[in-house]
């Protein structure tokens, strides 16, 4: 979808459809009150008779509406004055964008850009408008032997900005909101896929196309490598599958490589039966999306090449399936990982760290600036925050301080939780240097506590995205989280000039 950016009043625009707003005390917006005074009044007399009210989200197709020159004029519910801020504002034009997709509006000019939110200049507005109205369209149908036809779909979105002076910073938030939107497709696209055809060895095939197609470097290591590695914890999780494991080496360097890199380490375990630690069937399908902070780590670097950033990034993804076979690791086997470490396996459906600690270990010899771990890692995130907010550990106060303060700029939130020593002692073991599982009690901490093992030579971050990186229900799928928290965050990081 195109995204001009565009500065003039509403009731001038020629366009299939205008789209403007109403808050919830039957206030119109300014760009709906020069329609109102264009027609005549007419905008007040819908609004006089409640067909709409202002609520939030809701939505009123016109048509042929006197003194303006649009086919259309799309009225959207803002909800109250008072209280529009970032998720009222995502809201409004996330309805207004399905709508138009619906009815054939093929294109659009937007004034919901123009609405005052709270503490968010027009450049936030302009670059999540594009991220919005892109999650809004997006559809996974390439499974599907006749995949549905949307009728005239919208193909161009012209977002407006209060002035004339607003253009250049809107089009360089439009080009970062559309980045964004890229990595978080692509995110989208490999987490939806099913695990017989999102293989370890297909998620490096899409690597090494998206390096070649951004000019990224690409490595991708095979079982014979990872064991010259020595990483016996990563291999012990790949034991029972006929699929051989892939550990993929992406390197962008946008900075000149004097600049020490920013690591991101993804998740990949393609599908995760759970291993001897066989999980329930109910809902086990969804173990496909157990490789979303890999497809997270590719969206990411997507985004970041795609705007050709001045940073430079190394995105490491250990990927593989968990299965039970007669070759499998059991519980209670004790694997040694490629930092010398010995682990007890209590539970082999503690998998995802058995992997990322190799990677993390890996890590080290790009002496980097920072590293964020990305893991649909514990169910007990998804009891302690819900599918609202990525859980956050960090031993680095400064880099849990950039990437909160990331999510909030991104709308891809993240909360804190401790990584205090006392959590530490559940991982106790009497026949390994530690275990991979503590108790019930904080699983979420002591799995993170069991990665901080390996990130002691770095500042490190650990992202727990289970609560938020799929949907379920009606509106199942990966949602490509937490590519913009992590985009926003690295952007930050740039180097001047």
């Amino acid at each position: 979808m195109e995204f001009p950016i565009k500065s003039g009043s509403p009731e001038k625009q020629r366009s299939a459809c205008v789209v403007v707003g109403v808050f919830d005390n039957r206030k119109p917006s300014l760009s709906a009150d020069l329609i109102d005074r264009a027609s005549g009044g007419y905008i007040s007399e819908i609004i006089r008779r409640g067909d709409m009210e202002g609520k939030l989200g809701s939505t009123l197709l016109l048509h042929n509406v006197k003194g303006t020159l649009a086919d259309r004029v799309l009225l959207v519910g803002l909800g109250k004055e008072r209280d529009f801020r970032e998720r009222e504002f995502r809201s409004a034009i996330r309805a207004a964008v399905r709508l138009l997709n619906e009815t054939g509006s093929y294109e659009a000019v937007v004034y919901l850009t123009e609405e005052k939110v709270k503490r968010r200049e027009v450049a936030w507005r302009i670059e999540h408008a594009v991220v919005v109205a892109m999650e809004a369209v997006y559809r996974f149908d390439q499974m599907k032997s006749q995949p549905a036809e949307v009728r005239r779909p919208l193909r161009k979105l012209t977002l407006s900005v209060p002035q004339r002076s607003d253009l250049t910073s809107g089009e360089a938030a439009a080009a970062r909101g559309l980045a964004i939107a890229h990595g978080m497709d692509l995110a989208r696209d490999l987490g939806n896929l099913p695990g017989n055809i999102c293989t370890p060895t297909h998620l490096a095939e899409r690597a090494q196309a998206l390096a070649q197609e951004l000019g990224f470097k690409c490595e991708v290591l095979d079982r014979e490598k990872l064991e010259e590695l020595k990483m016996g914890s990563f291999l012990s999780v790949t034991n029972g599958s006929d699929q051989p494991p892939k550990f993929i080496v992406l390197e962008y360097w946008g900075a000149g490589k004097k600049q020490k890199p920013f690591v991101l380490v993804g998740k990949g375990i393609t599908f995760d039966s759970g291993g001897i630690s066989l999980k329930p069937g109910l809902d086990m399908d969804q173990m496909k999306f157990d490789m979303c902070g890999a497809a997270s780590v590719l969206g990411a670097l997507c985004a970041i090449g795609e705007l050709k950033a001045k940073i430079n990034v190394i995105g490491l993804v250990p990927t593989c399936e968990n299965l039970p076979s007669g070759r499998a690791t059991k519980p209670g086997d004790i694997v040694k990982s490629m930092s010398g470490q010995t682990i007890e396996v209590l539970n082999t459906d503690a998998e995802g760290r058995l992997i990322l600690c190799d990677a993390l270990t890996y890590a080290e010899r790009y002496e980097p600036a920072a590293v964020v771990d990305i893991a649909t890692l514990t169910g007990a995130m998804v009891i302690a925050l819900g599918h609202i907010a990525s859980g956050m550990f960090s031993n680095s106060d400064s880099l849990a301080r950039a990437l909160i303060n990331a999510g909030e700029e991104s709308f891809d939130r993240s909360w804190q939780l401790p990584l205090w020593d006392d959590y530490h002692e559940g991982l106790a073991s009497n026949f390994a240097d530690f275990a991979n599982i503590a108790g019930r009690a904080g699983g979420s901490i002591t799995a993170a506590c069991f990665l901080s093992k390996f990130s002691k030579k770095y500042d490190w971050a650990h992202l727990d995205i289970a609560g938020v990186a799929w949907n379920e229900g009606k509106e199942k799928g990966a949602t490509g989280r937490p590519v913009p928290l992590l985009t926003t965050w690295l952007l930050a990081q740039e180097t001047p000039g």
